[in-house]
């Protein structure tokens, strides 16, 4: 299945498994967006990526590290 950037839920699950050290709360919008465009997974236009689309993938992967 390939990933788009709307699929915040999914990359954030991906992310969190591939990065199980890092803290989502403290990962700069400049490294999510490369580390997402480095997923396997990952199939999208780099240019649809906005600050949103970051805060959400990002806020996604904070409230599956909470459960």
């Amino acid at each position: 299945m390939a990933l788009q950037w709307t699929d915040t839920l999914d990359i954030a699950l991906v992310l969190d498994e591939q990065f199980p050290e890092v803290d989502p709360n403290q990962v700069n919008f400049v490294d999510l967006r490369s580390w997402i465009m480095a997923l396997e997974e990952f199939d999208d236009d780099p240019a649809r990526c906005g600050e949103r689309i970051l805060e959400a993938v990002q806020m996604a992967w904070i409230d599956e590290r909470a459960d």
